[in-house]
């Protein structure tokens, strides 16, 4: 193997030293990154300055077709396959999405075959805060007492993404447009089982994220909203996180179907821009 694998001192994730992903790694190497990121969820590679956004696509199909995020406004000017998150305004208009991840929650978790990982590639970062957090699923799950894990192994649980974004309108305004009828169309309500088996690892995880998942089916009200506070309490318990603090040029991949992440304030007055393309995966699988 030409590069190295160093795990994180966290409860999840590891570093990528020496590899340069404007050419794509051999099936080899890429049989590696796919282990390292089923067994850590979170994969950072260092020093990716030579990335160009062509070559950035060209490495996350590797892992699978590319999602086109629905906020289409934020899509790269010659690459729909890449969502700009930025809080950039060039000539009266926002770049990017400026808002994204300041909420738990697991990527595209809202249709029917939820993304198998992001990559998220750091074009400028502030001078300080912009942090990401991400949060071990498999480990939560492991931590909640048996007849609670028993309980949850067969439930399935609705995300939406359309309750999410009016959500975030109400506190952004017009950093976050609103749904066209065509684009509400294309994501309507899905259902995915609470637990997850990684369809790698076979291990398994939490699958709710306070983002997208409204309520757990079959279940009043009262009941669902309480079970889904006790499991997004000890999904995102410190024990269980992993602070990135980006530096200069990072590639960061995580792994949808084990962890969930935040995006973590900074001063406004401090330019961020990061390219993000999202791998689709397959339709959620529960123990039973």
């Amino acid at each position: 193997m030409s590069f190295e694998i160093r795990n994180l001192d966290a409860p999840l994730g590891a570093e990528i030293l020496g590899l340069d992903l404007s050419e794509v790694p051999h099936e080899a190497e890429l049989g590696h990154i796919r282990q390292a990121l089923a067994e850590r969820g979170v994969l950072v590679f260092r020093d990716q300055s030579r990335l160009t956004p062509e070559e950035h696509i060209a490495f996350s199909r590797t892992f699978g077709p590319l999602q086109i995020h629905i906020q289409h406004h934020f899509h790269h000017p010659q690459h729909p396959e890449i969502l700009v998150v930025s809080n950039v305004v060039e000539n009266g208009k926002p770049i990017g999405l400026a808002d994204a991840g300041r909420y738990w929650h697991s990527d595209l978790s809202y249709v029917a075959e939820p993304s198998l990982g992001s990559l998220l590639h750091a074009q400028e970062l502030p001078d300080e805060g912009g942090d990401t957090l991400f949060a071990n699923q498999v480990a939560a799950y492991e931590s909640l007492p048996a007849e609670l894990r028993e309980r949850i192994d067969g439930l399935q649980a609705v995300h939406s993404y359309e309750a999410r974004n009016r959500a975030q309108q109400a506190v952004s305004g017009d950093k976050r447009p609103g749904l066209t009828e065509a684009q509400r169309a294309s994501v309507p309500p899905v259902t995915h089982p609470v637990v997850r088996v990684h369809p790698e690892s076979g291990r398994k995880a939490l699958f709710v994220n306070e983002g997208f998942t409204t309520h757990i089916v079959g279940l009043p009200e009262d009941e669902s909203r309480a079970l889904l506070e006790e499991l997004f309490t000890v999904s995102v318990a410190e024990r269980f996180i992993y602070r990135h603090r980006w530096q200069p040029h990072d590639l960061v991949f995580w792994d949808n179907r084990q962890t969930v992440h935040l995006a973590t304030p900074f001063p406004q007055h401090y330019r961020r821009k990061l390219y993000r393309t999202t791998v689709q995966g397959d339709v959620p699988a529960g123990p039973n």
